[in-house]
């Protein structure tokens, strides 16, 4: 007689939901895990063992994926459950990745310097007749990540959300944040205005531990940066006070 509590070793007897081609159809491949991707590729495993404790199997002693792709050809085929089909599927498939993580790194932006955001930018944002305000995520080696405009018309400092520019952040995994506009005036000063908000986002960015890294006025060919024009902000942002930003250096005249 057929014991009924032995243990399931296939795929299609799992509930649908936790299925990994159906997982992926359902969530995005990014949900899986390398296993489940492994399994994918697989397609069925062995007589007690599913295709994903076999992908577990070749992650464990392949040492990952980066073992994987390191890997022998013939080491993968050695291991048991594979063969030459499934290890030219698998070695594929990893290649692909390998050279679309080396398209992305060709393509990468590096922001440095105000003058690298004004490269990025600066030619776009001369377009504009009005004022905007834009977002540039980057991660923690300052590669950009993600640009986005958030405000487009006359900018009334007091409508912008902090919580809204942060929420950007967030959404995209942000480790380093800078925040850009511009002047359509031509004068690239910032306002008193421009260094309360700036103290206002450095202030929550150390709350929420990401980093503000500039805040870059832009106005035809010209740019200003606050880090530069006003460094005293970004030291101490909570004892930044209106009454400090007398220096007529530093207003615009429109």
């Amino acid at each position: 007689m057929e014991n009924k509590d032995k243990k399931t070793n296939r795929i299609k007897d799992m509930p649908v939901h936790d299925r990994p081609r159906e997982k992926l159809k359902r969530l995005g491949a990014g949900t899986l895990s390398d296993a489940e991707l492994l399994a994918v590729l697989l397609r069925v495993g062995l007589e007690g063992e599913t295709a994903i404790e076999l992908g577990e199997r070749i992650r464990k002693e392949l040492k990952g994926i980066d073992g994987i792709h390191k890997a022998a050809f013939q080491d993968l085929c050695n291991i048991k459950g594979v063969g030459v089909a499934k290890a030219a599927q698998i070695k594929a498939a990893i290649e692909l990745g390998s050279r679309l993580s080396k398209k992305s790194e060709e393509k990468a932006i590096f922001i440095h310097s105000p003058e690298d955001v004004f490269d990025y930018l600066g030619f776009d944002l001369g377009s504009y007749n009005q004022e905007t305000l834009w977002i540039l995520t980057l991660n923690t080696r300052n590669r950009l990540t993600h640009t986005e405009k958030l405000y487009e018309g006359t900018l009334d400092h007091s409508s912008v959300r902090i919580a809204e520019i942060f929420e950007v952040a967030i959404r995209h995994r942000a480790s380093r944040i800078i925040i850009v506009h511009n002047h359509p005036s031509g004068d690239p000063q910032p306002s008193p205005e421009d260094f309360t908000l700036t103290a206002g986002m450095l202030a929550a960015g150390n709350l929420l531990d990401i980093k503000v890294l500039d805040h870059i006025i832009i106005a035809g060919k010209l740019h200003v940066s606050i880090k530069e024009s006003k460094p005293e902000i970004f030291r101490d942002p909570k004892n930044y006070f209106q009454k400090d930003v007398g220096d007529k250096r530093y207003l615009r005249s429109e």
